[in-house]
């Protein structure tokens, strides 16, 4: 996959280089995702209100905002659209029934992210698309998320809304921390430390592998307790842009980069389920 963001970056804008890309399309203005959210539930289960939403998408906007202590990735969320559909085997087997599931329900084009929320289970809180699988199947795309992880849900210790915070990161490109382990690319962002494994629990610091840095335990894209979650790095922040721009952006924001000599301003990088 990051080949192919290389590759689909170098053909649309002249370069596949994300520093370049992202000091020349630079913006005042931040990307603005709307969000349909779809409830889908089984009676009274799982049958979250529209404040409970919101609630999730502040979350969402605090945490992509850098207002948990780590970097702003430039990239904010609006409820574009709510809805609940009532359906028993939908809610129980999000992932048996996902196909007809997002078929029916979802909404939008490329730049829309669906979310779903049903009862997907303890062992995998959720599960996302990435934006390299669009154009092959573009009514898959999406996130599916257990409703119970959802900010002052049932789930103990995965009740801050951080599920969606993570698996949303996939939607935007991103992948795990602990991606290839030791081994390179790692998660082929240069500020994310390479690490041997996921984090579990909540652990103040370690490091895992023989690479600079200790590993990013806190990070949003590891397995940590929504308690010890906190940040995205700036690294990350220009992957997601990098990716928005080379998958989810407009055809008419398409253009040659700046290939001369002068230095980029700015940024450093190289280029599942939770």
């Amino acid at each position: 996959m990051l080949g192919d963001l290389r590759r689909t970056l170098h053909d649309r804008f002249g370069t596949s280089d994300e520093r370049r890309l992202d000091s020349t399309l630079r913006r005042a203005r931040r990307i603005v995702v709307p969000v349909r959210f779809h409830v889908v539930h089984s009676g009274s289960k799982g049958r979250l209100s529209k404040k409970d939403v919101r609630r999730q998408i502040s979350t969402l906007n605090a945490a992509y905002g850098g207002k948990k202590g780590g970097a702003d990735t430039r990239v904010r969320f609006r409820l574009a659209g709510y809805d609940r559909t009532g359906d028993s085997a939908w809610f129980h087997h999000p992932r048996k029934h996902e196909s007809p599931m997002k078929k029916r329900l979802r909404k939008g084009g490329r730049r829309t992210l669906n979310v779903y929320t049903a009862a997907v289970g303890t062992d995998v809180l959720g599960y996302s698309t990435f934006p390299q699988w669009y154009r092959k199947d573009p009514r898959m795309d999406g996130v599916v998320i257990d409703y119970r992880s959802l900010p002052g849900g049932s789930f103990q210790r995965f009740d801050r809304g951080y599920t969606a915070v993570h698996e949303i990161g996939h939607w935007l490109g991103l992948f795990h921390t602990f991606e290839n382990g030791c081994s390179s690319p790692g998660d082929g962002v240069a500020d994310t430390p390479y690490e041997a494994r996921p984090a579990q629990g909540c652990p103040h610091s370690r490091d895992t592998c023989p690479q600079k840095g200790r590993d990013p335990v806190h990070n949003f894209m590891d397995y940590a307790h929504d308690a010890c979650m906190r940040e995205f790095t700036a690294g990350q922040g220009r992957r997601i842009r990098a990716a928005w721009a080379a998958y989810r952006s407009r055809r008419s924001d398409h253009r040659s980069v700046d290939l001369g000599t002068r230095e980029a301003a700015g940024a450093r990088s190289v280029g599942g389920a939770r």
